[in-house]
């Protein structure tokens, strides 16, 4: 093990982990850097798993790198060994350069592959961050598909993929693994914060309550809300409710969805299945005053995913997708090495 401790935030896209990571990161003993993405890729590269498709043979190189690891001197715990090397030298490099004893990895595609960095940072920490799933999926809609929750879920159905993959690696683990709700950090940032550092063996400082006083290194996981904010703010937490409330078809998707994760998913979770329901059947009866329903944020990225989403709708009958397609043939016959 490194001299750095790794540690990692596990959650969904759109949980509130941005948060947790400028709390954390606002620690002097904490280097964090905006979604590396490095264990996401690793873990895909033939061993534990691999890609669909790839610019190389890659199903000829699982199967060669899997016999060649049979073949090393203590086989599967020499190969997770020469990861670990390598995302120490990253990490810990990283770490080190900045004065820290703590490397902290805040990349959603991790809760997909939570059994592969577990076998190689046995020893790491990891923070599970909870949130209401359908806070989590109004967010995500509302952040990335201008509001529209069916375009959303086709493109990818987060709950039912995420929730489950975290309940079914926290019901086997055996790794250090603290758990917080992201409502809970909301309300009482300073309880939370101390017992966080109190796990990653850390002193508590009151820069991890007021984070917007520490400089940050921005990324796309959180383009709208975190970084308008010194510190943690609780208006988010209910936000949920005024979106699905607005529309019979998001009040149907989000049963379904629920669902689909099944009760003893979100049991894990936090979040029971039958207080979920009640709260729709509140919203869908009831109608409590909820004030309007939340609006798509309205900046550059909003923009440009806005944008983009409208050019893939349809896009191969459409005019500009055959225009693509050419000019996309004629830059690979341009940019390819040799004739």
């Amino acid at each position: 093990m490194a001299d750095v401790l790794p540690c990692f935030i596990i959650s969904p896209p759109r949980s509130g982990s941005t948060l947790l990571q400028r709390m954390l990161g606002a620690h002097p003993e904490v280097a964090t850097h905006p979604e590396p993405h490095l264990l996401s890729q690793l873990a895909y590269s033939g061993y534990y798993a691999q890609v669909d498709a790839a610019p190389y043979d890659h199903i000829n190189a699982a199967r060669a790198l899997t016999a060649f690891v049979s073949h090393l001197p203590a086989g599967e715990a020499d190969y997770y060994a020469g990861v670990r090397a390598l995302c120490d030298t990253l990490f810990s490099g990283y770490a080190r350069a900045r004065k820290c004893g703590v490397f902290l990895d805040k990349t959603p595609a991790n809760a997909l592959i939570l059994p592969f960095i577990e076998k190689v940072y046995p020893q790491g920490r990891y923070v599970v961050l909870t949130r209401h799933p359908l806070a989590i999926f109004s967010s995500y809609a509302q952040s990335f598909f201008d509001g529209d929750w069916a375009a959303a879920y086709r493109f990818n159905p987060v709950l039912e993929r995420y929730l489950g993959a975290i309940g079914l690696w926290q019901s086997r683990t055996s790794v250090q693994v603290h758990t917080v709700a992201y409502e809970a950090l909301a309300e009482s940032p300073e309880t939370h914060a101390r017992a966080l550092a109190a796990f990653l063996g850390l002193p508590f400082v009151p820069e991890m309550v007021n984070y917007g006083d520490v400089p940050m290194t921005q990324g796309a996981g959180d383009p709208h809300q975190v970084s308008r904010h010194r510190s943690a703010f609780t208006s988010s937490i209910d936000r949920w409710k005024a979106d699905v409330a607005s529309s019979p078809e998001r009040l149907r998707l989000a049963a379904e969805m629920l669902a689909r994760v099944g009760s003893e998913t979100l049991s894990i979770w936090g979040y029971p299945y039958a207080d979920i329901l009640a709260e729709l059947e509140t919203l869908a009866t009831a109608r409590p005053e909820l004030g309007p329903a939340p609006k798509p944020p309205k900046n550059a990225y909003a923009l440009q995913r806005k944008v983009l989403l409208a050019l893939r709708r349809d896009v191969h009958e459409k005019w500009h997708g055959k225009a693509l397609k050419q000019v996309r043939y004629y830059c690979d016959v341009i940019l390819r090495d040799s004739l």
